[in-house]
């Protein structure tokens, strides 16, 4: 890449209606959190950092914060455990890792670029999952860390109403309602594109769901020949429209850039199975891209080294 075309980075924070931030205190609580990141992400590719260890590194930081809904701020299921779901793929060679249906690791997405880079395999479940992380030196966290006070109280709701809900959402509204995963998607100096995404699922979930977060062309994809991807909303839909490979594809095949393609993917969403979600992406120019079905979506990005935007 020449200095006047350098790194791209973009984060999400999960979509929806995103009701709780309409109070202004909790908006700028994220936007600030989502802002902090974006420039730690920037160190990192300004200095010639790979877009692998960019996209890892600020996955964990979002993880570490208890506002998303992943690592610590993970929901709860409905045996009242945090079982969560996460991805990292590099774009240079198509290699990937992920975990699912994951607990008591505090950053699932650490976990899954080591299944990466130590593995002969893409995805690991559930007690090999564990088994994995306990030969690799990942020391387990007890389930205190995650039984936060407001997560309890959300699952006590949502029980009460005999439902399963989304993060991020209105009381009563499961339709369009929250759709909490994290997620970064960048493109570094060497021009080489990676992505990750990191999830604690749907509240009130059966133990054992998987959503799309750790299925490669789901909830994350990334190409060097096409784009990089990471998708957050209702799994179930984003599973059927394989909507991140859907996206590389409009890139790889038709030549649309990042906004043209993302366009069409979520139009596909929206029309096929009134799907509720949303995607950031970065193609193989740097060019960045967002959209969404749901109302909002806590996102922001910088593009070609440019400033730093944050917006729900």
């Amino acid at each position: 890449m020449s200095a006047n075309n350098p790194y791209s980075l973009m984060l999400h924070g999960g979509a929806g209606r995103l009701d709780q931030v309409r109070d202004g205190s909790t908006a700028v609580r994220y936007l600030d959190s989502l802002r902090g990141i974006l420039e730690h992400g920037r160190d990192i590719l300004s200095l010639g950092g790979s877009a692998l260890q960019a996209v890892e590194a600020c996955t964990v930081l979002l993880e570490d914060d208890p506002l998303f809904n992943a690592g610590c701020g993970s929901v709860l299921n409905a045996d009242g455990n945090a079982e969560m779901d996460a991805a990292i793929m590099d774009g240079r060679d198509l290699g990937a890792g992920a975990v699912a249906a994951l607990r008591n690791i505090a950053n699932p997405v650490q976990l899954a670029r080591r299944v990466l880079s130590e593995s002969e395999h893409v995805l690991l479940v559930a007690d090999g999952a564990q088994r994995f992380a306990a030969e690799h030196g990942f020391e387990p966290v007890a389930d205190a860390y995650f039984r936060r006070r407001e997560r309890v109280a959300q699952l006590e709701r949502v029980r009460r109403d005999g439902r399963v809900a989304l993060d991020h959402g209105s009381a009563g509204d499961v339709t369009d309602g929250a759709h909490g995963t994290v997620g970064a998607v960048a493109l570094d100096l060497d021009g080489n594109l990676a992505a990750a995404t990191s999830t604690g699922g749907m509240v009130n979930k059966r133990a054992g769901r998987v959503g799309d977060s750790p299925l490669l062309g789901a909830g994350v994809y990334a190409d060097n020949d096409s784009c990089a991807v990471s998708a957050t909303g209702n799994g179930e839909d984003l599973m059927r429209t394989v909507i991140a490979k859907t996206i590389a594809d409009h890139i790889a095949l038709q030549d649309l850039d990042a906004a043209a393609a993302t366009a069409a993917a979520i139009d596909l969403l929206r029309r096929r199975v009134h799907g509720q979600g949303g995607v950031i992406v970065i193609d193989r120019h740097g060019r960045c891209a967002s959209g969404m079905t749901t109302a909002k979506m806590i996102h922001g990005w910088i593009e070609l080294g440019g400033d730093a935007v944050v917006r729900f």
